[in-house]
């Protein structure tokens, strides 16, 4: 399972906007961008995306930003990335030529792989990611 850098970057950007969720402002798209060194532009097209999956809400005007359109535990990594990048169709072995069993066995490791990866997205919500990070944080600053 590949994860491409735009989906890692919509991540990161759900993952700041979980954090602030309960503040009364959105987030500037600036903000966002600055915070985690992620070209503006590009996070702009990032957020497009997301909002047009239902993931983010938008506000017009001077103090207008993005916010999350559902609360932290109720989106999950799997719901972000499949929001931009698309998920793959299955491949399928030639059909003009029987499988091999070495080709079957191969391919059904990576279909295993697949499926837990998926498994493993679909548990992780923002929240679980928001008490991970904030328990890292915490470890980094003792002595």
């Amino acid at each position: 399972m590949r994860v491409s850098a735009k989906a890692e970057y919509a991540c990161v950007a759900m993952m700041e906007l979980a954090a602030l969720h309960a503040g009364p402002r959105p987030v500037r798209v600036k903000d966002v961008a600055d915070a985690h060194d992620i070209p503006q532009r590009f996070l702009v097209q990032i957020l497009l995306q997301l909002k047009a999956a239902g993931l983010v809400l938008s506000v017009r005007g001077a103090a207008g930003g993005y916010q999350l359109a559902l609360a932290p535990e109720a989106i999950s990594l799997a719901t972000i990335i499949n929001a931009i990048d698309r998920p793959a169709p299955p491949r399928t072995g030639t059909e003009a030529q029987p499988e091999s069993p070495a080709f079957a066995v191969v391919r059904g490791v990576w279909q295993e792989v697949q499926v837990e990866g998926q498994r493993i997205l679909h548990e992780r919500t923002l929240a679980d990611l928001l008490r991970q990070a904030q328990q890292h944080n915490a470890l980094s600053y003792q002595i």
